[in-house]
């Protein structure tokens, strides 16, 4: 997972952290996150999100950006697209692309250096949220189960 274990490893000390080898953890290793973040949901949880894609891109497409009305690239940690579970027919209609969980690398880190949160629970978060999105729940219905559970 690239050197973000060096980080943590170190993290009690941060004189002991190799900065000059120390890099931004790399698409791969976003990957391997969102894998083990996904691995660790319950089964009954992933199941459920069994034709989803996962998607680690550096931004979000300009289409995207001006789509959401975004300021800036920057604004958008992840996005789903498809059709959610609750609105999705019997079978899958014709031509019907699979529906995709995009995580956004530059803007997750990004976010990361602007809060104090690790690196680890930012992808996991962006991740349970799209997934939200995939069982039919709105950016109004994610953001009150979140307050309720808080």
């Amino acid at each position: 997972m690239g050197s973000v274990p060096a980080i943590r490893a170190a993290a009690a000390n941060p004189a002991e952290i190799d900065w000059e080898g120390t890099r931004a953890p790399s698409i791969e290793a976003f990957e391997v996150m969102a894998q083990a973040a996904f691995d660790r949901l319950p089964e009954e949880f992933r199941a459920l999100c069994s034709d989803v894609i996962f998607n680690v891109t550096e931004f979000p497409e300009d289409d995207v950006c001006k789509e959401l009305e975004a300021e800036s690239p920057f604004d958008i940690l992840g996005l789903f697209t498809g059709i959610g579970l609750p609105q999705q027919g019997y079978a899958p209609q014709t031509g019907q692309m699979p529906n995709t969980i995009h995580l956004y690398r530059r803007p997750i880190l990004d976010y990361w250096a602007e809060h104090d949160e690790t690196l680890g629970h930012i992808v996991t978060h962006v991740l349970i949220h799209e997934i939200g999105h995939h069982f039919g729940f709105s950016d109004e219905d994610l953001e009150a189960i979140e307050q309720a559970a808080g």
